[in-house]
């Protein structure tokens, strides 16, 4: 599974024009599938996004992660992570899971997240979302489990 975390200052997600998650300061993460992922690379992945260190401390070090600033969780699924940009000009997603299982795995993180931290928002998976950010730093980091 991979992520593609923004630090935020605040984030949402809306489909056909409403809102189904949003977020105050913390970290939006775009939520790919692949090929072989399952649920010990998911709960890999969510232990990564609720404990990776990107938040500046007392002397502007990112030393600080998600639960000690007290910050907020956003997932959204994105098909287009799983993509193979390696050759070519057109993306190939042959490594991408099936929707089916891409569906269940951002659902088991999902839920799994939503156990583990209060403050967890999320898309909608297959739908045509519209995110919005303020990327704080800026600071993105791809993770991957």
């Amino acid at each position: 599974m991979k992520a593609l975390i923004q630090r935020v200052q605040h984030a949402s997600v809306e489909v056909e024009g409403h809102c189904v998650g949003a977020i105050e300061r913390g970290l939006l993460a775009l939520i790919g599938v692949e090929k072989g992922d399952d649920e010990t690379r998911a709960d890999r992945l969510l232990h990564k996004l609720l404990h990776y260190r990107v938040f500046g401390d007392d002397a502007g070090k990112m030393n600080l992660d998600l639960r000690q600033v007290d910050g907020g969780l956003l997932l959204v699924s994105q098909f287009t992570l799983a993509a193979d940009t390696r050759k070519g000009l057109r993306p190939s997603f042959s490594s991408a899971a099936s929707p089916d299982e891409g569906e269940r795995l951002y659902h088991y993180l999902r839920q799994q997240a939503e156990e583990r931290w209060p403050k967890v928002a999320g898309g909608e998976f297959g739908a045509d979302m519209q995110v919005s950010l303020v990327n704080d730093g800026p600071v993105t980091f791809l993770l991957e489990s």
